[in-house]
């Protein structure tokens, strides 16, 4: 992993592809490369860093209306020049680029290539000279790559170019996502449409064990066995402008600051011709008939079903457990008798979770996914999809996708309690309004959240988030953010539990962040932040109007009990945020992380 892109058509392929995978930045990634093939064979550019790394080694000169690019984020070796992508045959007739893992390589490259000199560290290497070693037994190219594939064990996203085929890119997908897009005398791939939606929005969704042959003209689509398939492409619902910073010198801080008009668009994207929130009837039923309901996600994704467990359990009264993708693949619990599956998801290709929903389906339960991508496989292989309405999310540390959930999630509570006769007593829509209005004014103190990262952060080396029900799920997510992108050490915990082993961590001026906005917990919260304090940590308390006292760093305006972690999270995303500039970072960029996370 972790982008691919791939033009065809009568242009110089070497701008777009460059652009393309700029686009992808967002994604992670640790080294590029890209491959132009002319009527002078294959030019291989390939760099470890960024992208403005590998256009300075791309020779200018050299113009090719077919190329692939690709954006790499380690998992077989190390970052490198020799492992960058694209990988090349031992002949260097055939070409390639590959998101995902192959599972099998090691045994493939045993059983095959025992005499083919291997350059670099990777499995994809090992499918790229097998499908020269197949071409080199008689088989024509698409043929060597289709009988390669067979014997493939894991995920992939393939773009591969002959130099005896000076009009073809061969592309194959199988877990790892993959689109081929369609222009007037031109075609594209694409691991996302964000990258070549300056190009087309008409894109064709390729599904697992698929091939297809692409031509500038034409697109061909095969399953393994050789059927051809018919398939018609779908408009890409995104708006170019969207993915551009703007004025904001960072995607991060742009993103956070979209969080009041992400709510508002939630609102008006579930409301009825009523003005009642409300959902697919559909949806309605699965949760209605449901004895139990499992949220299976991921990192921030995680953190949110936490808090959704609250709600659905708060107000629908559907009991409901939250599970790691990860875990929960290899070690699944016994499930109840007419379970419902809730896959959360930013980008609804997160591997791990996938992993689950093959199972799930397998064993027959209804699984609905909650994501901010539409036509996301995910979305496409679960029975029911809710959307998050939040625009691309082009940072790798989650902002407004995490609190986009978690209106998401509020609103599904609040219309599964009235379909189930409850009476939450919570009008959704009005109050994720009010929402709407706190974090606007949060907003607006960004430059006290930066005087708060300078003051307990700019020498520290870990840090503490402390919280209790609700504010504990909170706590996770800002340690996370914390972690994520300025790389100190921080570690949320249930505040109760400190004295059972976490305090003894506590040193002179530990910076330990306290959330205090539930009412119930209040008083207990504040003799915690008092046991840290006692042991030298110097705190940071931020509360809710109408709880606050003497010496809290900074009050949040007052919502509603249960929506307070829309608005709790946003100064722990600034301070996070601030610090990791502080420290010199790469906000939108951090070390070893992706956005989109395809391999397991």
């Amino acid at each position: 992993m972790c982008g691919i892109v791939g033009y065809i058509g009568t242009d110089d392929s070497k701008e777009i592809l460059l652009r393309g995978l700029e686009k992808l930045e967002y994604r992670g990634y640790d080294s590029a490369g890209i491959a132009l093939l002319n009527q002078e064979g294959i030019h291989i550019f390939k760099e470890k860093g960024r992208i403005q790394d590998l256009r300075r080694v791309v020779d200018p000169a050299i113009q090719a209306g077919v190329g692939i690019g690709h954006t790499r984020w380690a998992t077989h070796g190390k970052p490198s020049k020799t492992n960058a992508h694209p990988h090349q045959s031992a002949s260097g007739r055939f070409v390639i680029v590959h998101n995902g893992v192959i599972e099998n390589y090691e045994q493939l490259k045993n059983e095959y290539l025992a005499d083919v000199p291997l350059q670099s560290d990777t499995d994809t290497e090992v499918v790229v000279q097998l499908v020269e070693r197949f071409a080199n037994e008689g088989l024509p190219a698409f043929d060597a790559f289709r009988r390669t594939l067979r014997l493939l064990k894991g995920s992939y996203a393939f773009a591969l170019l002959d130099k005896e085929d000076k009009g073809t890119i061969y592309v194959a997908k199988n877990k790892s996502p993959l689109l081929v897009g369609l222009g007037d005398g031109f075609k594209v791939v694409a691991s996302d449409a964000m990258a070549m939606l300056q190009l087309t929005n008409q894109f064709v969704e390729l599904m697992d064990q698929e091939t297809v042959i692409v031509r500038k003209d034409h697109i061909e689509i095969y399953a393994l066995d050789g059927t051809k398939i018919e398939r018609k492409p779908f408009t890409a619902q995104l708006d170019a402008s969207d993915i551009e910073k703007g004025t904001y010198p960072h995607y991060m801080l742009k993103e956070i600051e979209e969080q009041p008009l992400v709510i508002r668009k939630i609102i008006q994207a579930y409301r009825n011709e009523r003005g009642e929130l409300a959902v697919d009837p559909e949806i309605q039923r699965a949760l209605h008939e449901a004895d139990r309901i499992y949220i299976i996600a991921c990192g921030t994704s995680y953190h949110a079903g936490l808090v959704g467990k609250h709600y659905l359990e708060k107000l629908a009264k559907i009991p409901v457990e939250v599970h790691l993708s990860s875990e929960f693949a290899y070690q699944m619990p016994l499930i109840s008798e007419k379970p419902l599956f809730i896959f959360i998801s930013q980008s609804g290709e997160t591997a791990d979770s996938r992993a689950v929903l093959v199972k799930v389906k397998e064993l027959g339960y209804p699984a609905l996914t909650i994501t901010n991508v539409p036509g996301s496989t995910l979305s496409r292989e679960a029975d029911y999809t809710l959307l998050l309405h939040a625009g691309p999310e082009i940072a790798v540390a989650s902002t407004k996708a995490y609190t986009a959930q978690l209106a998401v999630l509020a609103v599904l509570a609040e219309v599964i309690a009235k379909s189930r006769s409850r009476q939450s007593g919570v009008d959704m829509a009005r109050e994720l309004g009010i929402v709407a209005n706190a974090m606007e004014t949060v907003c607006g103190s960004k430059d006290e959240f930066e005087q708060i990262a300078r003051e307990y952060l700019d020498s520290a080396q870990n840090a503490f988030f402390i919280g209790r029900t609700l504010d504990y799920a909170v706590c996770l997510e800002g340690a996370l953010k914390l972690k994520e992108i300025s790389y100190i050490h921080a570690e949320g915990f249930a505040a109760g539990e400190l004295k059972h082993g976490p305090i003894a961590l506590i040193e002179d001026g530990t910076p330990v962040f306290a959330l205090a906005t539930q009412a119930r917990v209040n008083l207990n919260i504040r003799g915690n932040v008092k046991e840290v304090v006692a042991r030298g940590a110097n705190p940071c308390i931020i509360s809710m109007d109408g709880l606050a006292q003497d010496g809290d760093r900074f009050i949040l305006p007052e919502v509603h009990p249960l929506l307070t972690p829309l608005i709790s999270v946003i100064p722990l995303q600034y301070i996070a945020y601030y610090a990791a500039l502080h420290r010199g970072c790469d906000v939108d960029k951090p070390r070893n992380l992706a956005k989109s996370v395809t391999v397991e």
